[in-house]
């Protein structure tokens, strides 16, 4: 029975509040001034200490000149909607506009 406890896994950093991963940086000796540091530099000093690389943040494939080419044939078709007025498909093509302006941003 006992058996089951150690096999308990720990989960992952990202998931663990900034108490846990405290009380995780305490016990590896490598890093100092564990109470003055906040949630996203207690995860990069437990990872570095124990060996494990941090991904980069991947990056979006889309350029930013691909997507206002997608927002202006939208475009096309909202205003086709406007003209055969079908309300239902124009506010679906305003979405799609709304989501592709907010990627732009993202990206940029």
């Amino acid at each position: 029975m006992g058996s089951k406890d150690k096999m308990k896994k720990e989960k992952p950093l990202e998931k663990m509040t900034s108490k846990e991963l405290t009380v995780i940086a305490l016990e590896i000796p490598e890093i100092i001034g564990v109470h003055g540091m906040n949630k996203p530099e207690l995860i990069s000093a437990i990872k570095k200490a124990r060996g494990i690389t941090e991904d980069a943040p991947k990056k979006s494939d889309t350029s930013v000149r691909e997507i206002k080419k997608k927002i202006s044939s939208v475009k096309t078709q909202h205003q086709a909607a406007i003209e055969t007025k079908d309300k239902k498909m124009a506010a679906i093509f305003r979405r799609r506009i709304s989501r592709l302006k907010k990627k732009t941003r993202r990206a940029a």
